[in-house]
């Protein structure tokens, strides 16, 4: 099944009009803006379990076998990335080994994993056998710069998921604003506020356990080389990025995607301080709880 195909048949988009249901919603509230809040039980203390008052036990759960006879791969594509969100976005700008062409393309299937050295993943659909343009220039070239999305450019991302021709750059049709970087020769967007330049540890191809011998997934985990920040987002010591100024966009399931606009802090809590000097959380400590 060829890559334009699988995307019909996965029926990402759920309506036949959508600039109709789309001019249906209210516009852009450009007014929000990032802000803390008390978190929704500042009270809460060890042992008490969830803050719903008990209501999350009362609802049902129903038990799902990925792999249960008539249940397409699909259909696990679609829960979960539905139900794993928000997911960060990697907006990976790639270039053929001879530089001939250049892709940028964003990815959801990703995170980082490690500060030292800095490590990336990236997860590829499909296999080495109908590499997306993504993948075949990181695999060829070692290289790859990884952009973090921000609302200001949302709309020109999203045009690069397009599903264009291998050669048929991404970037035109965008309008973004390709940046010459340090360490690799692939172009960072220089409209993002972060961008990681990165090389290419290793990659790693994953089989269908539903149709055994067909290639469906490649892992791909990436160095980073050299980082970029906006100048208004780094504080003086240059290690904490601003997430009023960064705004991040992230992936929700189907087409739809996520706004960060607020957070809470929670500090992490300390056993000797907070257990070993508390009585009342000394009398919980068990190595397992009942019904384990």
């Amino acid at each position: 099944m060829s890559r334009t195909d699988a995307e019909k048949h996965i029926q990402r988009n759920p309506h036949p009009d959508f600039k109709k249901v789309e001019s249906s919603r209210e516009n852009w509230d450009d007014s929000l803006k990032w802000n803390l809040k008390q978190t929704i039980k500042p009270d809460w203390k060890y042992g008490d379990g969830a803050n719903d008052g008990g209501a999350s036990l009362k609802l049902p759960h129903i038990s799902i076998d990925p792999y249960e006879e008539g249940r397409p791969a699909v259909a696990n594509y679609k829960l979960l990335i539905s139900g794993i969100i928000p997911r960060p976005i990697g907006f990976i700008s790639t270039r053929s080994t001879d530089g001939s062409s250049t892709n940028l393309a964003p990815f959801s299937y990703f995170q980082v994993i490690n500060h030292d050295p800095p490590l990336f993943t990236v997860g590829y659909a499909g296999g080495f056998d109908n590499a997306k343009d993504s993948l075949r220039n990181l695999t060829e070239s070692g290289e790859c710069v990884i952009n973090i999305i921000s609302e200001h450019f949302i709309e020109a991302a999203n045009s690069t998921s397009i599903n264009a021709p291998y050669g048929e750059s991404e970037w035109s049709l965008s309008g973004l604003t390709p940046e010459m970087c340090k360490t690799v020769k692939a172009s960072r967007v220089k409209e993002a506020v972060f961008s990681v330049e990165g090389k290419l540890d290793f990659t790693k191809e994953y089989e269908s356990k539903a149709t055994p011998g067909k290639k469906t997934g490649v892992l791909a985990v990436i160095e980073g080389t050299h980082f970029w920040v906006r100048e208004d987002a780094v504080n003086a010591e240059k290690n904490l990025i601003d997430p009023a100024v960064l705004r991040p966009m992230s992936r929700l399931g189907g087409i739809t995607y996520g706004r960060t606009t607020e957070g809470v802090e929670i500090p992490r809590p300390d056993w000797e301080e907070t257990v070993v000097k508390n009585e009342e959380a000394k009398k919980l400590v068990k190595p397992k709880v009942d019904g384990q």
